[in-house]
């Protein structure tokens, strides 16, 4: 499938300052070595230094090596007094090379980003745990049947990457598939990673099934992916929750509870407020509760400790009006677009299935990529003079 966006630091004339820096960081890498030597300074400080600094040095020194390779490749192919069957074989390798070159170019960029970024700028995108909230927004019913269209996608690739996905809560079910509201709670190496981007408003544009006139509507559904917190990063205070406890309510029948297992924890000092009443057990109900709690006040913390935003979950979720959108899913066209880099699919189921290695994937690996460029531009504007 042919996918556009995502350009490489080449494409964006990053890779002579990439470079440069790179350069800058291996002449302070042999300083500190000069210094471990010498028995001079923080032995604790300079070998975290030397941590720090050595990838990017070695990056550097692979990326000659290629350039080397593609070179010598290039020269022997043009070379009329070589034998022609190995000028042949070089041509072949070239194109191998060449991609090894493009790959070394990435490695620099990444090694010497993380260089440059402080550890403690940095997001824990090796997190195990996240909270994913999927609300419906504009459109009526059929945002609701698109907010559980996205629930199920999420669920799925969530599972085709190996990682534990749990329904923690929901609200305004409907017998059609539809959810006004609902919460996943993901666990798995690199799930962070590969979610924080679906963070924002999805418009979706299709023909209802209520419709009898063939007539294409827009809804939305907003999404927001908080990375999970724990005691350690985030405490709060006994006396600044409030627990309320209530019988679930359900369609009925025998799941529906007769006792009050349904927890609501409101934090006093915010007012945020989150209901559980997916178990049948109080307690599981309130450490599901408590867990999404948390991460809501750790993701408002960590934004109003941000310069570009200063709230937590409405500069994700947005106005959840049609206008504000990151990605439009466009049934009629089979095609699916995040606005943010320009990238387009036009395999929409594939993309719904949410499969490890379908467009869903391509998009997460699209925009990280692109946001590491914009990290990258960022610290190099911050390390210049």
């Amino acid at each position: 499938r042919a996918l556009a966006g995502g350009r490489g630091p080449a494409d964006r004339g990053l890779l002579p300052r990439v470079e440069e820096r790179a350069a800058a960081l291996a002449r302070r890498l042999a300083e500190v070595e000069g210094e471990l030597a010498r028995g001079e300074g923080d032995s604790g400080a300079l070998h975290r230094e030397l941590a720090r600094l050595g990838p990017a040095a070695e990056a550097a020194k692979e990326l000659r090596r290629r350039r080397d390779d593609l070179a010598g490749l290039r020269a022997l192919a043009g070379d009329a007094a070589e034998d022609p069957e190995l000028r042949a074989l070089a041509r072949e390798e070239e194109a191998e090379a060449g991609e090894l070159l493009r790959a070394a170019e990435d490695a620099l960029q990444g090694a010497v980003a993380a260089a440059l970024v402080p550890h403690g700028q940095a997001r824990a995108e090796d997190g195990s745990g996240l909270v994913l909230e999927v609300a419906a927004g504009a459109g009526g019913e059929e945002a609701a049947l698109f907010a559980g269209d996205l629930v199920r996608m999420y669920e799925r690739y969530c599972q085709a990457r190996g990682w534990r996905a749990e329904l923690v809560g929901t609200a305004g079910a409907s017998g059609r598939g539809g959810v006004r509201e609902a919460t996943l709670a993901v666990a798995g190496g690199g799930c962070f990673k590969a979610l924080q981007y679906e963070s924002g408003v999805h418009r979706v544009q299709r023909v209802p099934q209520t419709e009898s006139g063939g007539r294409v509507h827009t809804s939305t559904v907003s999404v927001a992916v908080l990375p999970e917190a724990d005691e350690r990063e985030l405490s709060i205070p006994d006396g600044d929750l409030r627990f309320e406890t209530f019988r679930s309510s359900g369609a009925g029948g025998q799941h529906v509870n007769t006792t009050e297992s349904a927890v609501r924890v409101v934090h006093v000092p915010s007012g945020v407020t989150v209901t559980i009443q997916d178990e049948r057990s109080q307690h599981k109900n309130k450490a599901k509760a408590l867990k999404v709690l948390r991460a809501r006040l750790a993701d408002a913390r960590r934004q109003e400790l941000a310069t570009e935003r200063s709230e937590a979950r409405m500069a994700q979720m947005g106005t959840r009006d049609r206008s504000e959108r990151v990605r439009t899913y466009n049934f009629p066209q089979g095609r699916v677009t995040d606005h943010r880099i320009g990238l387009s699919s036009h395999d929409l189921p594939g993309f719904l299935e949410g499969g490890a290695g379908g467009p869903l994937a391509e998009f997460a690996e699209a925009l990280d990529r692109e946001a590491g460029l914009a990290r990258l531009e960022r610290a190099l504007a911050a390390a210049e003079p």
